[in-house]
C-alpha cells in the first residue's frame, strides 16, 4: 500500500544524481512526490528558481507520479497547502542527521500532522553535494557521474555564459 502524498523540498542547485535516486525511491512509496523547490534568502544560487524547476521537471519526466513546484516561506504552509502529510529528506552521511533531525522536530512542532521520514543515499552518492558539483564545473572539471548530460549542459552554459540546449 502506497501512502499518499510527499514533499521532497529543497534548493537544488543543481539537481544531482543523488536528489534523482531520492526521487525514484519516494515515488516507488507514495502516490506523489512534489519536488518542492526552495527560495533561501541565505543562499546565492546558481540558478533561478525557473531553471531549477525546468532543470527537475525534465528530469524527471519517466516518473509521472511526480510533480515539480516552488514554494517560498515555511516548507510547512507549503505541505500543508498541497495536502502532504510527508516530508522526504535525504540523508548522505551521519553529519546530515543532526541538522536534518532538527529541522523535522521543527516542522513537527509547526504542524503535528506532518511527519519526515528519511532515506539514506546510496553508498555511490553519499559524498555528492550540490556545492561540490558548482565548484567542480566552475574550475572546468568533468561532472559525469554527479548529474545528468541534461544538468551537465546547464552548468557548462553558466560558467561559459551560453544558453543551454535544453
Amino acid at each position: 500500500m502506497k501512502l499518499r502524498i510527499a514533499v521532497y523540498p529543497g534548493s537544488f542547485d543543481p539537481f544531482t544524481y543523488g536528489h534523482l535516486d531520492i526521487i525514484d525511491r519516494a515515488a516507488q512509496i507514495f502516490d506523489q512526490v512534489i519536488v518542492a523547490v526552495s527560495v533561501n534568502s541565505g543562499k546565492n544560487p546558481l540558478f533561478t528558481i525557473e531553471e531549477r524547476v525546468a532543470m527537475i521537471a525534465k528530469e524527471c519526466t519517466h516518473l509521472k507520479n511526480v510533480e515539480v513546484d516552488c514554494f517560498y516561506g515555511l516548507l510547512v504552509d507549503f505541505a500543508c497547502q498541497k495536502k502532504a502529510r510527508v516530508i522526504i529528506r535525504g540523508l548522505r552521511a551521519v553529519s546530515d542527521f543532526e541538522y536534518e533531525f532538527q529541522m523535522a522536530l521543527t516542522n513537527r512542532k509547526l504542524n503535528p500532522n506532518l511527519d519526515t521520514i528519511f532515506l539514506v543515499s546510496q553508498p555511490k552518492y553519499s559524498f555528492l553535494s550540490s556545492s561540490i558539483v558548482k565548484e567542480i564545473a566552475s574550475l572546468g572539471g568533468n561532472v559525469t557521474g554527479f548529474v545528468s548530460p541534461g544538468v551537465a549542459a546547464w552548468l557548462s552554459a553558466k560558467f561559459t555564459n551560453k544558453k543551454p540546449e535544453v
